[in-house]
């Protein structure tokens, strides 16, 4: 029976990772448009990535925006997080659900809601705008990961350090902190990846001078067939893959979800 499961859950695998592992092979592809399997094999597409201007633009755009909304969902959902965990007041659970609300809303109707409040205060088209709109999204996200890693966290030590005199932000920055930073490293890398590949958002919150390179490739396949795209989503799994090689270097992957080995 276990060999059976092993079986049926490497099928279930291969079927979940085939577009993904399908992606490499296309992007090699000497045809000009997406066929499987091609007739012959090249490198052009990589080559034509450095004519694409706009997609190098719209990749460095994403980038700083990733970066940017990373640190104001942490900056954000830390406190947060302390008051909702640390916290003994009246509405700590109106707080979370408040704060995690648009994780229980679809793209569309939240992108909606979003653009209405926006665009009557001028925000739409502009870098400011963009980066709220992708915090509404990361700081949920960021927060259930802090939540998560200050729930395992020893009491103990903070309690002991309390004890012997140490103060409230000396007992954080001395203690808490510390043993926070594998949560925090993996709430960065999640709130990262979902702001750089956010796209339905972002489709409302762009101008004709701010583009993301999620929506440059909507834009791109609605006009084009050929594999260039194929070409930038390899080198995009290949960043997603490095980022976890890291995070799995520096901490570790069980420890960095807060699970312990």
């Amino acid at each position: 029976m276990s060999w059976t499961l092993r079986i049926l859950a490497g099928i279930l695998l291969l079927f979940l990772l085939a577009p993904v592992i399908l992606v490499f092979p296309i992007s090699f592809s000497a045809d000009d448009f997406i066929s499987w399997p091609p007739s012959g094999w090249s490198l052009r597409w990589y080559a034509a990535l450095s004519n694409q201007q706009l997609m190098a633009t719209a990749f460095l755009t994403s980038l700083g925006l990733a970066a940017i909304v990373t640190v104001i969902s942490l900056a954000v959902a830390i406190p947060a997080a302390l008051a909702i965990n640390r916290g003994r007041f009246w509405g700590r659970s109106a707080l979370l659900t408040f704060l995690t609300a648009p994780l229980l809303l679809p793209s569309i109707v939240l992108a909606l809601a979003i653009l209405i409040v926006f665009v009557g205060n001028g925000l739409v088209g502009t870098w400011h705008g963009l980066a709220l709109g992708h915090l509404v999204l990361t700081t949920p996200y960021v927060l259930r990961v802090i939540l998560t890693a200050l729930e395992t966290l020893p009491r103990g030590i903070e309690d002991a350090a309390a004890s012997l005199g140490a103060r409230p932000l000396t007992v954080f920055f001395r203690i808490t902190l510390p043993l926070m930073v594998p949560g925090i490293v993996a709430a960065s890398a999640l709130a990262f990846l979902v702001s750089f590949d956010e796209v339905v958002v972002s489709l409302f919150m762009v101008g004709p001078n701010l583009i993301t390179l999620p929506v440059a490739l909507f834009r791109y396949v609605e006009g084009s067939t050929d594999p260039l795209v194929a070409a930038v989503s390899a080198l995009l799994i290949l960043g997603t893959l490095a980022m976890v090689l890291v995070i799995e270097r520096a901490i570790g992957l069980r420890t960095a979800v807060g699970k312990s080995s």
